[in-house]
């Protein structure tokens, strides 16, 4: 399915071209660097009110750009976050996230850290900012996930490697799987309210996601050469190239009718069981998302 008007080399600015998003009210977790940032940076060129949720603010030398402290792992950082907002919410985007911790950690409520930061404190703020998204009338929620999950099903028998060996890989595939199941459950719950759920792969980036990704791993990705200096891929995307998908679904009219999908390269994706495009059938099984989003709610009351 290739249906809107931009490819896979498209940037943040490209996609949200005149679009007018004056009055509009955002938040980005993760706003204030790596992706996050030339997506905010996207939304106050296109004349949205942008609030960028990170856990140290600090001056990144865009004007206009807001900051308030959240700590996805901590829920109750995401209940002070909540707490602090006023008013109608137009766009959430989840972008924030940890990769490959290479050893096992838990929260403080024992969920596996990239679970806690990936899913669960996302699904807490979106959670506890229902309300303000359902007074926006029309908002949506953007969800970042990765080409990672098609490695990594959700175990619902053992979300945070009590009984399976713990592997870095694994635990970040799997919470990668969990954001889209929680944009797959957001479009069938929240449909009613208005609100638009969409996930999305940003595609390769250089960013300071990778800061726990070993050497090896990036030459082998060929994203390293021996003398430890980044590399370049062809498949490589700029962080405005990689934006552009998140900016898409978080402004462009083009998908104001699309909910509980899975997007990359700003297409929709197909549901594909092998290979390096689409999404794996596990990510976004209904029964799982609503189980999912079930045990959530559970530990954040």
């Amino acid at each position: 399915m290739s249906n809107l008007p931009f490819g896979a080399r498209a940037t943040a600015s490209d996609v949200l071209v005149d679009v007018d998003l004056r009055g509009r009210r955002a938040v980005v977790t993760g706003g204030a660097a790596g992706l996050g940032l030339e997506t905010s940076r996207a939304l106050l060129a296109a004349g949205a009110e942008v609030t960028a949720a990170v856990r140290r603010p600090r001056d990144v030398g865009l004007p206009g750009l807001a900051q308030l402290p959240l700590d996805l792992a901590d829920l109750g950082s995401v209940r002070r976050f909540v707490d602090a907002w006023a008013g109608p919410l137009d766009v959430l985007v989840a972008n924030a996230g940890v990769m490959a911790v290479p050893t096992r950690a838990l929260s403080a409520e024992g969920w596996e850290l990239h679970l806690a930061t990936n899913y669960l404190g996302h699904f807490a703020l979106a959670s506890g900012l229902h309300r303000s998204l359902v007074a926006a009338q029309g908002a949506r929620l953007v969800v970042v996930s990765s080409g990672a999950h098609r490695s990594a099903p959700v175990d619902l028998d053992d979300l945070h490697f009590d009984h399976r060996t713990y592997d870095p890989w694994a635990a970040y595939g799997q919470s990668k799987s969990a954001d889209i199941l929680l944009a797959v459950a957001a479009g069938v719950r929240w449909a009613d309210d208005g609100i638009l759920a969409n996930a999305l792969n940003p595609g390769y980036i250089h960013t300071g996601l990778q800061r726990h990704v070993d050497d090896d791993t990036m030459r082998v990705m060929g994203a390293m050469d021996e003398a430890g200096d980044l590399l370049e891929p062809d498949y490589f995307k700029t962080p405005e190239q990689g934006a552009s998908t998140t900016a898409l679904l978080a402004g462009s009219p083009h998908v104001r009718s699309l909910t509980g999908r899975y997007f990359e390269d700003n297409q929709p994706a197909n549901v594909v069981v092998d290979g390096d495009h689409g999404v794996a059938p596990h990510a976004v099984d209904p029964a799982t998302a609503h189980r999912l989003w079930e045990i959530a709610e559970e530990v954040i009351g």
